[in-house]
């Protein structure tokens, strides 16, 4: 299985971006907007430039002077781990697992953003395989009896 195919399953490629300039008190009216715990930080919103995560915005902001008109790149990861849709589901597990991250950026081979991928999008996905490779089981044992 691969990257592509738990984009697929999630049902959106849509990738929500914030400018590196745009100030910290925009990137909390949007997180919360829309529900969602990243942004990935864009110039043109296909390029990664970097992420803003929760825990940036918590560990960061804490010794800020005044936190809310800091703008975004102050406080963003720049150094940003991205997957490939032809890479494999393990990759990305391997990359979130040992890199304590949540959210995982998928770029094309020009580095253009594709989509967004979240430990909750990979671990349902790996669910929903699970659950059909065990009802594929229980059917072939039950046609053997």
């Amino acid at each position: 299985m691969k990257v592509s195919d738990v984009v697929t399953s999630k049902g959106s490629t849509e990738v929500f971006t914030i400018a590196p300039d745009a100030p910290v008190s925009a990137l909390l009216d949007e997180l919360d907007a829309r529900n969602i715990g990243a942004l990935v930080v864009s110039e043109d919103g296909t390029h990664v430039a970097g992420i803003v995560s929760e825990r940036d915005i918590v560990r960061k902001l804490r010794s800020a002077g005044d936190p809310l008109a800091q703008p975004v790149s102050s406080i963003m990861t720049s150094e940003v781990h991205t997957c490939g849709p032809d890479d494999s589901i393990g990759a990305l597990l391997e990359i979130m697992t040992n890199e304590r991250i949540r959210h995982v950026p998928v770029v094309d081979e020009d580095e253009a953003l594709v989509a967004i991928l979240s430990i909750g999008d990979a671990v349902k996905f790996r669910m929903q395989q699970l659950q059909f490779e065990r009802d594929q089981l229980n059917q072939y044992v039950a046609s053997a009896r």
